[in-house]
């Protein structure tokens, strides 16, 4: 966990180590990716666009991408992480947020 450190002028900062930076920037990317989907998605149900069909295409991009950038074994990897995940119930409690 980071340190309080004072400044001049009254100014508190936190002190973060490398891995606290990273978590910090790496949560903040999830947040952003999160509500960029949540509006896409809202926009194609607005025009209509069926669940399944909005689906599909939203994981062959994403699978087209991390194939492209990461190749087959991470692709693979995520598809059983996303697959345990599914197994496991963890996307039945969530919500949609629009």
């Amino acid at each position: 966990m980071g340190e309080t450190v004072s400044l001049a002028k009254g100014w508190v900062v936190m002190a973060h180590s490398g891995n606290d930076i990273e978590a910090l920037v790496r949560e903040e990317m999830w947040l952003t990716a999160e509500e960029t989907h949540a509006e896409a998605w809202a926009e194609c149900v607005s025009a209509g666009v069926e669940t399944e069909i909005m689906a599909e295409a939203a994981l062959e991009k994403a699978l087209g991408e991390l194939l492209r950038t990461n190749g087959e074994s991470a692709t693979l990897a995520m598809l059983d992480k996303m697959r345990g995940k599914v197994v496991a119930g963890e996307f039945e409690s969530r919500t949609t947020r629009h």
